[in-house]
């Protein structure tokens, strides 16, 4: 049981930055390259990769090379519920605090 708390404590981990989240939610039900990313994201690519390489390490995202492009895709729809659940639940919070947010 306490394996299971250390890598829910490394997934966890791996959501508390705001760049991987937005990631995330672009890979939510799609694949995507690392150029479609850089497009979506305004980041440069050597910041792209280097959040794709830590969700790849910790086994939330997964990629394929084809032709000259690598595109990637989660592991796993799960993760996707998990992260709408949180993301629900702060929605609510800041509706009860009286600060709407655009598009929760």
């Amino acid at each position: 049981m306490k394996e299971l708390y250390k890598i829910h404590a490394e997934m966890c981990k791996v959501f508390s930055n705001s760049t991987r989240l937005e990631i995330l939610n672009l890979l939510r039900d799609k694949e995507l390259s690392v150029t479609e990313l850089i497009e979506k994201t305004k980041l440069s690519q050597a910041n792209i990769s280097q959040h794709l390489s830590i969700m790849k390490s910790k086994n939330i995202v997964t990629s394929d090379r084809k032709g000259k492009n690598i595109y990637y895709k989660l592991t796993n729809p799960k993760i996707i519920k998990a992260f709408d659940i949180l993301r629900e639940v702060l929605a609510e919070r800041l509706r009860k605090n009286g600060k709407i947010i655009e598009g929760l």
